[in-house]
């Protein structure tokens, strides 16, 4: 498995960066989807973009295709924990799903200290801060290590181009985000998936660190899974192989994640303000390759990408 570099370098130049889509329905661009909703249905075209610190810092090769395919194996594995909004995949880069209501809050699990970014609680927890979202935090770990138990650290759902809060429980309901009884039923579901996720994750081979969920409710005000699962854009994966020598030694694991293209940011000064630095081709096609990766990793399955033109294919799959 794994994919002919040349072919990256080749695709940097035809990168999906944005869709025009707009006879599907109205339009509404994520950081790294573009939704068109319709008859209550969304159609979710998942771009190449990448984004970091909550900004949008350049587009990878396939990087698309990978997410899309990657969140629809995982839909499909999870469907017996909870229910979820996939409706078909008619194209490496779509998703047809049930319009559902988002809930407000993102339910985020973390398993150990860890993460580059400023709001991470490997970061919290550097700077002497014993208490993250709600969560009382022992003294004495190591970065990295594994936290005593796997912690739920909600963040609210910022406007684009805004940053999202890290908040605890207590506080959502305080001020009226989303009641207690909701909030529990959305920590019981992220729970479950949560253990599941990182129980497969050992199974190939890898760590599943941390994750987001995003939540919604259908028309029978049932809880759903929306947006992504446990993808490389929405988690964090390291090796199993070699994570141990590397916490001794004090070293960063290795990651399957876009963690590669932070690390990358942060060591050119760059940690969301501003215009970011130009992503060079070598660092766009190493962090693909691990997009790569981590989908066969996580399937089992050899990925096959498609070298069309993503816009005259999808108009072609969804029949426009």
């Amino acid at each position: 498995m794994g994919i002919d570099p040349t072919l990256l370098r080749d695709q940097c130049e035809t990168t999906l960066e944005r869709s025009d889509l707009t006879e599907l329905g109205t339009r509404e661009e994520g950081k790294v989807r573009d939704s068109y909703i319709a008859d209550k249905r969304r159609f979710i075209v998942v771009t190449d973009r990448v984004s970091c610190f909550d900004v949008v810092v350049s587009t990878l090769p396939f990087k698309g295709q990978v997410l899309n395919q990657i969140a629809a194996f995982w839909f499909e594995h999870t469907r017996a924990i909870a229910a979820n909004h996939l409706l078909e995949v008619p194209d490496p880069n779509v998703s047809v799903v049930r319009e559902c209501r988002p809930l407000p809050v993102e339910f985020v699990y973390r398993a150990h200290l860890s993460g580059s970014s400023p709001t991470s609680i490997w970061r919290a927890y550097e700077r002497g801060e014993r208490v993250y979202c709600g969560h009382r935090l022992p003294e004495g770990l190591r970065k990295h290590e594994p936290l005593p138990e796997p912690l739920l650290t909600p963040t609210t759902k910022a406007p684009k181009g805004q940053h999202d809060e890290l908040i605890s429980r207590e506080a959502l309901i305080e001020r009226g985000i989303i009641s207690s009884a909701l909030y529990d039923e959305g920590a019981r579901v992220a729970a479950a998936l949560f253990a599941e996720g990182r129980r497969w994750a050992e199974k190939r081979g890898l760590v599943l660190v941390d994750t987001k969920y995003e939540l919604g409710l259908d028309d029978d005000e049932r809880i759903v899974v929306i947006d992504e699962i446990h993808t490389p854009d929405s988690s964090r994966y390291w090796y199993r192989e070699g994570y141990e020598r590397a916490l001794s030694l004090g070293q960063e694991p290795e990651a399957l994640d876009k963690e590669y293209v932070r690390r990358w940011l942060i060591d050119r000064g760059y940690s969301g303000d501003g215009t970011p630095p130009e992503i060079p081709v070598d660092v766009r096609c190493e962090a693909a390759r691990r997009y790569i990766e981590a989908y066969e990793r996580i399937t089992g399955v050899a990925f096959a990408p498609d070298l069309g033109p993503a816009l005259p294919r999808i108009r072609r799959n969804l029949g426009l």
